[in-house]
């Protein structure tokens, strides 16, 4: 059993009264959250707001890292190479001249193919695996794959996770469950929100009309329960903060110190794929993109803030989703943060408060 009793900030060199302005970041804000701090694998903060720390958030695409790796562990075992095209495994994708699209085209959003058929007609049919399978071998390519970066929202999970299900002969929830999960005692994190969970679900809230139209999908029970593997992982704070920490940790983990990855493969799916300062052509701003995670480092482009903080190391990996939810982790300072929330942002109002947070947090730790 995992102990989440906080140590005092001073012993782990973090200076409390700018630990304490990071906090009051998140209380202004307001809204249901769950935020965890983890410095070198000791507990900063566990701290729940009007929630309990066992209720399960929508992490939209913080979740996309799970997917990423179980395609990396796939490649570690020889089971697949990231260059294969993702047509060998399944062939049906190769229509409509994709069949030159690779796996690792699509781990560095490089497919070429953003979306089957826009964000809006990806999102009504996601909850249907089979009709998300039909939408993307009828697509089309928007651009040359191995081209510019184009952030495939919700294509991204079903190409990969496709991959993962003919490669492996198991469907990646359960795959998910058997080689990550469970190993690692994660009970509080699921591909797919099993029913007699429902109970701990946390719903959306937001306004405006992006986030009526979220809410009105996402706060579904069909939708909750799908199997959605680039936006659709339930979890709490402390079970994705405890995964990260497994993977600062070079993929070793869980009460038994198993190892779930290689270090190697870890390396390997944070080595960034993109050019300092990139455009992305679907976010139309710089990410730092790695192989299934985004990266930190300070953004050049004037509208620039990173989610991660402007102070954020280049090393440190993880996924924003939504600016609803986020976790990284930061090899440089030993840190594994993860704060999900109920707010759905407009504009981007949600990063910037990402951002501020982080910042506070990484000026607390540095100043200690």
């Amino acid at each position: 059993m995992f102990d989440w009793t906080e140590r005092e900030p001073q012993e782990l060199a973090v200076a409390p009264d700018r630990l304490a302005a990071a906090l009051q970041l998140v209380r202004a804000r307001g809204g249901t959250a769950q935020l965890v701090v983890l410095k070198d694998g000791a507990v900063l903060l566990d701290r729940t707001f009007d929630c309990a720390p066992d209720d399960l958030f929508w992490t939209f695409s913080a979740g996309k890292p799970f997917i990423a790796l179980l395609v990396h562990l796939l490649a570690q075992r020889g089971e697949l190479s990231l260059d294969d095209p993702v047509a060998r495994s399944w062939p049906g994708f190769a229509a409509r001249g994709k069949g030159g699209v690779t796996v690792r085209q699509v781990l560095q959003h490089r497919s070429g193919l953003s979306s089957a058929r826009g964000m809006l007609g990806d999102a009504l049919v996601m909850a249907d695996w089979d009709r998300s399978l039909r939408a993307l071998e009828r697509a089309r390519l928007r651009r040359p794959p191995g081209t510019a970066p184009a952030y495939q929202a919700i294509a991204y999970g079903f190409i990969l996770g496709e991959v993962v299900r003919r490669v492996s002969g198991t469907p990646p929830e359960q795959l998910l469950r058997r080689e990550f999960l469970d190993p690692l005692g994660l009970d509080d994190l699921h591909l797919g929100l099993p029913d007699e969970l429902w109970h701990r679900h946390v719903p959306l809230r937001g306004g405006g009309p992006r986030g009526r139209a979220t809410r009105a999908i996402v706060n579904r029970r069909a939708t909750r329960r799908a199997v959605i593997p680039a936006a659709g992982v339930s979890a709490t704070a402390r079970d994705l903060a405890r995964f990260y920490q497994t993977l600062l940790d070079g993929g070793v983990g869980g009460a038994g110190a198993v190892r779930v990855l290689e270090q190697a493969t870890v390396l390997e799916a944070r080595r960034r794929s993109t050019a300092e300062g990139e455009i992305d052509l679907r976010i139309k701003r710089p990410v730092r993109w790695a192989q299934g995670f985004q990266l930190g480092g300070l953004s050049t482009h004037p509208t620039g803030r990173p989610v991660m903080g402007r102070l954020s190391a280049p090393e440190a990996f993880g996924h924003n989703g939504s600016s609803c939810c986020i976790g990284w982790a930061d090899p440089t300072r030993g840190l594994v943060f993860t704060y999900l929330t109920d707010a759905l942002p407009r504009g981007r109002e949600g990063a910037h408060h990402f951002s501020a947070v982080a910042d506070a947090l990484l000026t607390a730790c540095d100043a200690g």
